[in-house]
């Protein structure tokens, strides 16, 4: 059984035992997380679409880390007036474990 859910403004297809990377939620490491935006689920042929989201689905994993992402570096540059302007930013996630689609 598959579903996609929405979560951070992206969504995500998940099934059980995936580990996926999300926009950081308020969550200690450790505990369960209930994903209730599931805008759609399915096994095989049987898929169920929502308007916009599905009734009484929901999707549960485990938060396995909180992290940020590698560094990405932010260059400006003006050439020939001597403006330069380095800057770097790291994005914070949560690292998910998927246990159960419940749909």
């Amino acid at each position: 059984m598959y579903a996609v859910v929405e979560t951070g403004g992206k969504q995500y297809k998940v099934t059980e035992g995936d580990v996926i990377f999300v926009e950081k939620l308020d969550v200690e490491e450790g505990a369960e997380v209930t994903l209730d935006k599931v805008l759609m689920a399915g096994e095989g042929d049987a898929v169920k679409v929502g308007t916009p989201v599905v009734e009484g689905a929901t999707v549960t994993a485990k938060v396995v880390k909180n992290g940020k992402s590698k560094k990405v570096v932010v260059f400006k540059m003006k050439r020939k007036k001597n403006y330069r302007r380095k800057k770097g930013h790291r994005q914070p996630y949560t690292k998910l474990e998927i246990t159960a689609v419940n749909a």
